[in-house]
Protein backbone atom coordinates (compact mmCIF):
# COMPACT_ATOMS: atom_id res chain seq x y z
CA UNK A 1 0.00 0.00 0.00
CA UNK A 2 1.24 3.48 -0.90
CA UNK A 3 0.28 5.95 1.84
CA UNK A 4 0.96 9.65 2.15
CA UNK A 5 0.49 11.26 5.55
CA UNK A 6 -0.08 15.01 5.68
CA UNK A 7 1.30 16.47 8.91
CA UNK A 8 0.82 20.20 8.64
CA UNK A 9 1.86 20.38 12.29
CA UNK A 10 4.59 17.89 13.20
CA UNK A 11 7.59 19.28 15.09
CA UNK A 12 8.66 17.91 18.46
CA UNK A 13 6.94 14.92 20.04
CA UNK A 14 5.51 17.13 22.79
CA UNK A 15 1.84 16.75 21.91
CA UNK A 16 -0.60 13.93 21.21
CA UNK A 17 -1.09 14.70 17.51
CA UNK A 18 2.62 14.52 16.70
CA UNK A 19 3.03 11.31 18.70
CA UNK A 20 0.01 9.77 16.96
CA UNK A 21 1.43 10.73 13.56
CA UNK A 22 4.87 9.27 14.29
CA UNK A 23 3.36 6.06 15.67
CA UNK A 24 1.38 5.57 12.46
CA UNK A 25 4.33 6.46 10.22
CA UNK A 26 6.67 4.10 12.05
CA UNK A 27 4.17 1.23 12.16
CA UNK A 28 3.23 1.40 8.47
CA UNK A 29 6.89 1.69 7.48
CA UNK A 30 7.76 -1.33 9.65
CA UNK A 31 5.00 -3.33 7.93
CA UNK A 32 6.62 -2.67 4.54
CA UNK A 33 4.20 -0.07 3.19
CA UNK A 34 5.49 2.79 1.04
CA UNK A 35 4.99 5.78 3.35
CA UNK A 36 5.54 9.41 2.36
CA UNK A 37 5.25 12.28 4.80
CA UNK A 38 4.42 15.92 4.09
CA UNK A 39 5.42 18.38 6.83
CA UNK A 40 6.92 21.86 7.35
CA UNK A 41 9.93 20.70 9.41
CA UNK A 42 13.12 22.05 7.89
CA UNK A 43 15.22 19.63 9.97
CA UNK A 44 13.74 16.73 7.96
CA UNK A 45 14.90 18.11 4.63
CA UNK A 46 16.73 15.46 2.57
CA UNK A 47 15.32 12.71 4.78
CA UNK A 48 14.02 9.88 2.62
CA UNK A 49 10.27 10.01 1.85
CA UNK A 50 9.80 13.37 3.58
CA UNK A 51 8.40 16.25 1.54
CA UNK A 52 9.02 19.65 3.12
CA UNK A 53 6.56 22.49 2.57
CA UNK A 54 6.99 26.13 3.66
CA UNK A 55 6.16 27.50 7.08
CA UNK A 56 3.10 29.71 7.45
CA UNK A 57 3.21 33.09 9.17
CA UNK A 58 0.11 34.73 10.68
CA UNK A 59 1.41 37.96 12.13
CA UNK A 60 3.40 38.76 15.30
CA UNK A 61 0.77 37.77 17.90
CA UNK A 62 -0.21 34.43 16.32
CA UNK A 63 3.42 33.59 15.55
CA UNK A 64 4.34 34.25 19.19
CA UNK A 65 1.58 31.90 20.41
CA UNK A 66 2.79 29.18 18.04
CA UNK A 67 6.39 29.70 19.11
CA UNK A 68 5.42 29.48 22.81
CA UNK A 69 3.75 26.15 22.06
CA UNK A 70 6.75 24.98 20.01
CA UNK A 71 4.54 24.45 16.95
CA UNK A 72 5.49 24.98 13.32
CA UNK A 73 2.52 25.31 10.94
CA UNK A 74 2.58 24.47 7.24
CA UNK A 75 1.80 26.64 4.24
CA UNK A 76 0.14 25.06 1.21
CA UNK A 77 2.54 24.20 -1.61
CA UNK A 78 0.72 22.50 -4.47
CA UNK A 79 3.84 21.32 -6.33
CA UNK A 80 5.39 19.59 -3.32
CA UNK A 81 2.13 18.08 -2.14
CA UNK A 82 1.30 16.84 -5.64
CA UNK A 83 4.68 15.08 -5.85
CA UNK A 84 3.99 13.40 -2.50
CA UNK A 85 0.44 12.22 -3.29
CA UNK A 86 0.30 11.58 -7.04
CA UNK A 87 0.97 7.82 -6.75
CA UNK A 88 -0.74 7.24 -3.38
CA UNK A 89 -3.38 4.58 -2.81
CA UNK A 90 -4.71 6.71 0.05
CA UNK A 91 -3.79 9.94 1.83
CA UNK A 92 -4.25 10.44 5.58
CA UNK A 93 -4.56 14.06 6.77
CA UNK A 94 -3.77 14.47 10.46
CA UNK A 95 -5.58 17.73 11.27
CA UNK A 96 -8.33 19.86 9.63
CA UNK A 97 -6.68 23.24 9.74
CA UNK A 98 -4.64 25.45 7.41
CA UNK A 99 -3.77 23.37 4.32
CA UNK A 100 -6.48 20.73 4.71
CA UNK A 101 -9.11 22.16 2.33
CA UNK A 102 -6.72 22.82 -0.56
CA UNK A 103 -5.08 19.42 -0.11
CA UNK A 104 -8.45 17.64 -0.01
CA UNK A 105 -9.62 19.41 -3.18
CA UNK A 106 -6.40 18.40 -4.94
CA UNK A 107 -6.92 14.77 -3.88
CA UNK A 108 -10.53 14.87 -5.08
CA UNK A 109 -9.36 16.06 -8.50
CA UNK A 110 -6.89 13.15 -8.58
CA UNK A 111 -9.58 10.70 -7.38
CA UNK A 112 -7.44 9.53 -4.44
CA UNK A 113 -9.25 8.32 -1.29
CA UNK A 114 -8.81 10.44 1.83
CA UNK A 115 -8.84 9.56 5.52
CA UNK A 116 -8.50 12.13 8.26
CA UNK A 117 -7.64 12.21 11.94
CA UNK A 118 -9.66 13.93 14.65
CA UNK A 119 -7.00 14.92 17.17
CA UNK A 120 -8.06 18.40 18.30
CA UNK A 121 -11.15 19.49 20.17
CA UNK A 122 -12.42 22.96 19.37
CA UNK A 123 -11.34 24.06 22.84
CA UNK A 124 -7.72 23.19 22.05
CA UNK A 125 -7.82 26.15 19.67
CA UNK A 126 -10.24 28.52 21.39
CA UNK A 127 -8.33 28.21 24.70
CA UNK A 128 -5.50 30.20 23.11
CA UNK A 129 -7.78 33.21 22.64
CA UNK A 130 -9.56 32.97 25.99
CA UNK A 131 -12.78 31.49 24.53
CA UNK A 132 -12.66 27.82 25.50
CA UNK A 133 -15.96 28.12 27.39
CA UNK A 134 -17.77 30.12 24.70
CA UNK A 135 -20.16 27.62 23.10
CA UNK A 136 -20.68 29.66 19.95
CA UNK A 137 -16.92 29.94 19.33
CA UNK A 138 -16.48 26.20 19.81
CA UNK A 139 -19.41 25.43 17.51
CA UNK A 140 -17.93 27.65 14.79
CA UNK A 141 -14.59 25.86 15.20
CA UNK A 142 -16.21 22.44 14.69
CA UNK A 143 -18.10 23.84 11.69
CA UNK A 144 -14.77 25.08 10.32
CA UNK A 145 -13.28 21.60 10.81
CA UNK A 146 -16.13 20.08 8.82
CA UNK A 147 -16.13 22.63 6.02
CA UNK A 148 -12.37 22.69 5.80
CA UNK A 149 -11.77 18.93 5.64
CA UNK A 150 -14.21 16.37 6.99
CA UNK A 151 -16.89 16.99 4.34
CA UNK A 152 -14.41 15.79 1.70
CA UNK A 153 -13.04 12.60 3.28
CA UNK A 154 -13.91 8.92 2.88
CA UNK A 155 -13.46 8.16 6.58
CA UNK A 156 -12.55 9.79 9.90
CA UNK A 157 -10.33 8.32 12.60
CA UNK A 158 -11.68 9.18 16.06
CA UNK A 159 -9.41 8.19 19.00
CA UNK A 160 -12.47 7.78 21.27
CA UNK A 161 -16.22 7.21 20.97
CA UNK A 162 -16.61 10.32 23.10
CA UNK A 163 -15.21 12.68 20.45
CA UNK A 164 -17.11 10.97 17.64
CA UNK A 165 -20.41 11.35 19.49
CA UNK A 166 -19.57 14.93 20.47
CA UNK A 167 -18.69 16.04 16.94
CA UNK A 168 -21.61 14.30 15.25
CA UNK A 169 -24.03 15.72 17.81
CA UNK A 170 -22.55 19.20 17.42
CA UNK A 171 -22.77 19.10 13.62
CA UNK A 172 -26.03 17.08 13.49
CA UNK A 173 -24.52 14.63 11.02
CA UNK A 174 -23.47 10.98 10.79
CA UNK A 175 -19.92 10.28 9.60
CA UNK A 176 -18.06 7.24 8.31
CA UNK A 177 -16.09 7.02 11.53
CA UNK A 178 -13.56 4.53 12.87
CA UNK A 179 -13.09 4.64 16.64
CA UNK A 180 -9.52 3.50 17.30
CA UNK A 181 -7.36 4.40 20.29
CA UNK A 182 -3.96 5.86 19.51
CA UNK A 183 -2.70 3.10 21.80
CA UNK A 184 0.02 2.83 24.41
CA UNK A 185 3.55 1.81 23.50
CA UNK A 186 4.42 -1.58 24.96
CA UNK A 187 7.36 -0.15 26.92
CA UNK A 188 4.82 1.29 29.35
CA UNK A 189 4.55 -1.66 31.69
CA UNK A 190 4.87 -2.14 35.42
CA UNK A 191 8.48 -2.56 36.51
CA UNK A 192 10.57 -1.95 39.64
CA UNK A 193 11.60 1.70 39.92
CA UNK A 194 13.21 3.40 42.91
CA UNK A 195 12.23 6.90 43.95
CA UNK A 196 15.06 9.47 43.88
CA UNK A 197 16.66 9.95 47.29
CA UNK A 198 15.02 13.36 47.71
CA UNK A 199 11.55 11.81 47.20
CA UNK A 200 12.01 8.72 49.39
CA UNK A 201 9.74 9.93 52.17
CA UNK A 202 7.24 11.65 49.85
CA UNK A 203 3.91 10.59 48.33
CA UNK A 204 4.57 11.21 44.64
CA UNK A 205 1.71 12.42 42.44
CA UNK A 206 2.28 12.55 38.70
CA UNK A 207 0.52 14.54 35.98
CA UNK A 208 1.75 14.36 32.41
CA UNK A 209 0.50 17.04 30.03
CA UNK A 210 1.32 20.29 28.27
CA UNK A 211 1.37 23.34 30.49
CA UNK A 212 -1.72 24.87 28.89
CA UNK A 213 -5.08 26.18 30.15
CA UNK A 214 -7.26 23.23 29.17
CA UNK A 215 -5.03 20.84 31.16
CA UNK A 216 -6.20 22.58 34.36
CA UNK A 217 -2.97 22.19 36.33
CA UNK A 218 -4.11 24.83 38.81
CA UNK A 219 -6.96 22.60 40.02
CA UNK A 220 -4.39 20.00 41.04
CA UNK A 221 -2.11 22.59 42.65
CA UNK A 222 -4.99 23.93 44.76
CA UNK A 223 -6.07 20.41 45.72
CA UNK A 224 -2.60 19.64 47.03
CA UNK A 225 -2.62 22.95 48.89
CA UNK A 226 -5.89 21.83 50.59
CA UNK A 227 -4.75 18.28 51.33
CA UNK A 228 -4.24 17.18 54.94
CA UNK A 229 -0.97 15.67 53.72
CA UNK A 230 0.38 18.57 51.64
CA UNK A 231 3.72 18.48 53.48
CA UNK A 232 4.13 14.87 52.40
CA UNK A 233 3.10 15.28 48.74
CA UNK A 234 5.64 15.67 45.94
CA UNK A 235 4.02 16.71 42.66
CA UNK A 236 5.71 15.86 39.36
CA UNK A 237 4.52 17.79 36.29
CA UNK A 238 5.91 15.96 33.29
CA UNK A 239 5.73 18.14 30.19
CA UNK A 240 6.36 21.63 28.90
CA UNK A 241 4.34 24.53 27.60
CA UNK A 242 3.47 28.23 27.64
CA UNK A 243 2.15 28.39 31.23
CA UNK A 244 5.32 27.09 32.87
CA UNK A 245 6.36 30.42 34.45
CA UNK A 246 2.86 31.00 35.85
CA UNK A 247 2.70 27.50 37.35
CA UNK A 248 6.19 27.75 38.87
CA UNK A 249 5.33 31.13 40.41
CA UNK A 250 2.10 29.84 41.97
CA UNK A 251 3.70 26.64 43.27
CA UNK A 252 6.61 28.49 44.85
CA UNK A 253 4.16 30.58 46.89
CA UNK A 254 1.49 28.01 47.80
CA UNK A 255 2.98 24.50 47.94
CA UNK A 256 5.33 23.32 50.70
CA UNK A 257 7.24 21.08 48.27
CA UNK A 258 8.20 22.60 44.93
CA UNK A 259 6.85 20.45 42.09
CA UNK A 260 9.29 18.95 39.63
CA UNK A 261 8.68 20.57 36.23
CA UNK A 262 10.43 18.64 33.49
CA UNK A 263 9.99 17.26 29.99
CA UNK A 264 11.22 13.68 30.36
CA UNK A 265 12.58 11.33 27.74
CA UNK A 266 10.50 8.20 27.21
CA UNK A 267 12.91 6.09 29.29
CA UNK A 268 12.96 8.67 32.10
CA UNK A 269 9.17 8.96 32.09
CA UNK A 270 8.80 5.21 32.36
CA UNK A 271 10.84 5.27 35.58
CA UNK A 272 8.87 8.22 36.96
CA UNK A 273 5.52 6.56 36.26
CA UNK A 274 6.61 3.38 37.97
CA UNK A 275 7.71 5.10 41.18
CA UNK A 276 4.66 7.40 41.29
CA UNK A 277 2.12 6.68 44.03
CA UNK A 278 -0.82 8.24 42.20
CA UNK A 279 -1.65 9.77 38.82
CA UNK A 280 -3.95 12.83 38.73
CA UNK A 281 -5.53 14.06 35.51
CA UNK A 282 -7.41 17.34 36.15
CA UNK A 283 -7.80 18.28 32.45
CA UNK A 284 -11.22 19.68 31.60
CA UNK A 285 -10.78 19.12 27.85
CA UNK A 286 -9.22 15.99 26.38
CA UNK A 287 -9.85 13.70 23.39
CA UNK A 288 -8.04 10.67 24.79
CA UNK A 289 -5.07 11.41 27.11
CA UNK A 290 -2.56 8.72 26.22
CA UNK A 291 -0.49 9.97 29.17
CA UNK A 292 -3.19 8.76 31.55
CA UNK A 293 -3.33 5.40 29.78
CA UNK A 294 0.46 5.09 30.04
CA UNK A 295 0.18 5.46 33.80
CA UNK A 296 -2.67 2.95 33.98
CA UNK A 297 -0.67 0.43 31.92
CA UNK A 298 2.10 0.73 34.51
CA UNK A 299 -0.38 0.04 37.30
CA UNK A 300 -0.64 3.56 38.69
CA UNK A 301 -4.13 4.32 40.02
CA UNK A 302 -5.55 7.51 38.44
CA UNK A 303 -7.85 10.25 39.67
CA UNK A 304 -9.57 11.85 36.66
CA UNK A 305 -11.74 14.92 36.20
CA UNK A 306 -15.34 13.89 35.51
CA UNK A 307 -15.72 16.49 32.77
CA UNK A 308 -18.43 16.42 30.06
CA UNK A 309 -15.77 17.67 27.62
CA UNK A 310 -13.16 15.05 28.47
CA UNK A 311 -12.91 11.48 27.16
CA UNK A 312 -10.41 10.47 29.84
CA UNK A 313 -13.12 9.88 32.45
CA UNK A 314 -14.10 6.71 30.55
CA UNK A 315 -10.83 5.11 31.71
CA UNK A 316 -11.94 5.22 35.36
CA UNK A 317 -13.14 1.80 36.57
CA UNK A 318 -14.23 3.04 40.01
CA UNK A 319 -15.94 6.17 41.35
CA UNK A 320 -12.96 6.73 43.63
CA UNK A 321 -10.95 7.48 40.49
CA UNK A 322 -13.22 10.37 39.51
CA UNK A 323 -13.57 13.86 40.94
CA UNK A 324 -15.92 16.72 40.16
CA UNK A 325 -14.40 18.76 37.33
CA UNK A 326 -12.64 21.97 38.43
CA UNK A 327 -13.42 21.16 42.09
CA UNK A 328 -10.13 21.21 44.00
CA UNK A 329 -11.89 20.38 47.28
CA UNK A 330 -13.25 17.13 45.85
CA UNK A 331 -9.87 16.27 44.31
CA UNK A 332 -8.16 16.90 47.67
CA UNK A 333 -10.57 14.46 49.35
CA UNK A 334 -9.83 11.77 46.74
CA UNK A 335 -6.07 12.26 47.10
CA UNK A 336 -6.33 12.02 50.90
CA UNK A 337 -8.44 8.87 50.60
CA UNK A 338 -5.74 7.04 48.64
CA UNK A 339 -2.98 8.25 50.97
CA UNK A 340 -4.98 6.91 53.93
CA UNK A 341 -6.04 3.64 52.26
CA UNK A 342 -3.01 2.04 50.56
CA UNK A 343 -4.65 -1.42 50.64
CA UNK A 344 -7.62 -0.18 48.59
CA UNK A 345 -5.24 1.50 46.17
CA UNK A 346 -3.33 -1.77 45.75
CA UNK A 347 -6.58 -3.63 44.91
CA UNK A 348 -7.51 -1.01 42.32
CA UNK A 349 -4.01 -1.21 40.84
CA UNK A 350 -4.58 -4.85 39.90
CA UNK A 351 -7.93 -4.07 38.29
CA UNK A 352 -6.40 -1.27 36.20
CA UNK A 353 -3.58 -3.52 35.06
CA UNK A 354 -6.08 -6.11 33.86
CA UNK A 355 -8.08 -3.49 31.93
CA UNK A 356 -5.01 -1.95 30.28
CA UNK A 357 -4.60 -4.74 27.72
CA UNK A 358 -7.24 -3.14 25.45
CA UNK A 359 -4.91 -0.21 24.70
CA UNK A 360 -1.98 -2.16 23.23
CA UNK A 361 -0.48 0.12 20.59
CA UNK A 362 0.43 -2.66 18.17
CA UNK A 363 -3.20 -3.79 18.09
CA UNK A 364 -4.42 -0.20 17.63
CA UNK A 365 -2.03 0.37 14.73
CA UNK A 366 -3.24 -2.86 13.11
CA UNK A 367 -6.75 -1.40 13.24
CA UNK A 368 -5.48 1.84 11.67
CA UNK A 369 -3.85 -0.15 8.88
CA UNK A 370 -7.09 -2.07 8.32
CA UNK A 371 -9.02 1.21 8.21
CA UNK A 372 -6.82 2.40 5.34
CA UNK A 373 -7.28 -0.87 3.45
CA UNK A 374 -11.02 -0.67 4.05
CA UNK A 375 -11.32 2.90 2.73
CA UNK A 376 -9.29 2.07 -0.38
CA UNK A 377 -11.61 -0.84 -1.13
CA UNK A 378 -14.76 1.20 -0.52
CA UNK A 379 -13.45 3.94 -2.79
CA UNK A 380 -12.85 1.40 -5.57
CA UNK A 381 -16.35 -0.01 -5.14
CA UNK A 382 -17.93 3.44 -5.42
CA UNK A 383 -15.85 4.15 -8.50
CA UNK A 384 -16.98 0.90 -10.13
CA UNK A 385 -20.62 1.64 -9.30
CA UNK A 386 -20.37 5.00 -11.09
CA UNK A 387 -18.86 3.33 -14.13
Amino acid sequence: MKVTIICEVLGEANNGTTIAAMNLINYLTKKGHDVKVVCPDADKKNKENYYIIPTAHFGPLANKILEMNKIVVAKYDKTTIYDAVKDADIVHIMIPVFIARQTAKLLKSLDIPISAGFHAQAENLTAHIGMKNVKFANHLTYKFYYKNLYQYVDGIHYPTQFIRDYFEREMKISTNGYVISNGVNDIYRSKPSEKPVEFKDKFCILFTGRYSKEKSHMVLFKAIEKSKYKDKIQLICAGDGPLKKKLVKYASKHLPNMPLFKFFTRAELLDVINYADLYCHPAEIEIEAISCLEAICCGVVPIIANSPRCATKAFAIDERSLFEVNNSDDLAKKIDYFIENPEEKAKLRQRYLENSKAFDQEHCMELMEQMLFDLIEKHKMKKNEKN
